[in-house]
């Protein structure tokens, strides 16, 4: 019997089955600092099996730059919107061209929403699923995690926050990240980063002049990348043209 229903086409799903809408893919794209910043949040453990704190990060995809953290005891949309505010009020006022992040409850909630759209910020969010539409936020999770001092656990949300403090002073001044040249995030952010990279030439120069037999060819100082993005274009048009701004 199946065998002829399969013929006629009468072998079906007979229950309704939900359509969801194929998520566009996120490609963002900047040649500068504070065109496009990410933001996720992670969870630390606290002192006791199912207590966790949750540290916020904002980072601009340029630069590498934490412009601003948080950590609190709990994830919400109106905790999200303040520090977005305070984000921005601490980069000097300067607000990006794009926010990304993925679609937590906090990421997409009514009160961020909103407040993008009062500051004129394009937002853009990760497709379900796909980690890789936020590299930036994730990488960064990962260095701090993955830090020799990282303890593990805290005793306290005040334990938490002193040691995200002194961590992202760090990360954003001293650490040497290799995918800008080896400046630190800070100096990228603020621009100082070429006179760096011209002094760092004239010693490598001064070097080979004096001791010529010992290069094979002119050293030269890690360049700085023109561009940095979340899921390459093909293009690369202006950035204004360019984060995916979703209702859904």
């Amino acid at each position: 019997m199946y065998r002829l229903l399969r013929q006629a086409g009468q072998v079906r799903e007979r229950r309704a089955q939900a359509a969801h809408p194929a998520r566009k893919k996120p490609e963002l794209i900047a040649t500068g600092p504070n065109e496009v910043w990410s933001w996720d949040i992670t969870k630390l453990a606290g002192p006791q099996r199912g207590v966790y704190y949750h540290l916020y990060v904002m980072i601009d995809i340029f630069s590498r730059c934490a412009v601003h953290f948080e950590v609190h005891a709990t994830e919400l949309g109106e905790l999200a919107k303040d520090f977005i505010t305070e984000a921005v009020r601490l980069n000097g006022g300067t607000a990006p061209l794009a926010i990304h992040a993925d679609r937590g409850t906090s990421m997409t909630s009514k009160t961020v929403s909103a407040l993008l759209s009062d500051l004129a910020i394009l937002k853009s969010h990760s497709r379900p699923n796909v980690s890789n539409d936020n590299p930036y936020s994730e990488a960064q999770f990962k260095t701090l995690k993955y830090c020799p001092a990282f303890p593990g656990t805290f005793g306290s949300l005040q334990d938490a926050r002193a040691f995200c403090a002194v961590f992202f002073t760090y990360y954003n001044h001293e650490h040497r990240h290799s995918g800008i040249a080896l400046h630190t995030p800070y100096s990228v952010h603020i621009g100082t980063a070429a006179a760096i990279q011209d002094k760092r030439q004239a010693v490598l120069n001064a070097a080979c002049a004096a001791n010529p037999r010992r290069f094979t060819r002119r050293p030269r100082a890690p360049k700085m990348p023109a561009a940095a993005w979340i899921n390459k274009p093909a293009t690369e048009p202006d950035i204004a043209q360019h984060p995916s701004e979703e209702t859904a």
